[in-house]
């Protein structure tokens, strides 16, 4: 079976490359608690879940020291895409912004 041209795998599943990226910057008024045990894991697996209903991959987030404020880098088809998946995990949502990469280590 031969890969289709606008996909790459990742894992068992596949993701568009040509897919826009945008940051999604989010509040939490009581700083939000990341546990690293099984169920923390639990948790980000149905934010994954949830996010694919949606077209949405979630790639990584940053998370200010105080918990209060993150940052997270997702690929999806519109920014409607990412607000309705903020909905669907019961997510806080500020700010949306579509980004380009900009690598610092580009060669010529």
């Amino acid at each position: 079976m031969g890969r289709r041209p606008d996909v790459c795998q990742r894992g068992a599943s596949y993701r568009r490359v040509d897919m826009p990226r945008y940051m999604v910057e989010r509040t939490f008024d009581d700083g939000l608690q990341v546990h690293s045990d099984a169920a923390g894991a639990e948790i980000c697996r149905g934010f994954v879940r949830r996010n694919a209903d949606e077209g949405v991959t979630w790639l990584h987030s940053y998370v200010s020291d105080d918990g209060r404020r993150s940052y997270c880098l997702c690929e999806g088809p519109s920014p409607e895409s990412i607000r309705k998946a903020a909905a669907a995990n019961d997510l806080p949502l500020d700010r949306i912004t579509e980004v380009s990469v900009l690598d610092p280590y580009f060669r010529r």
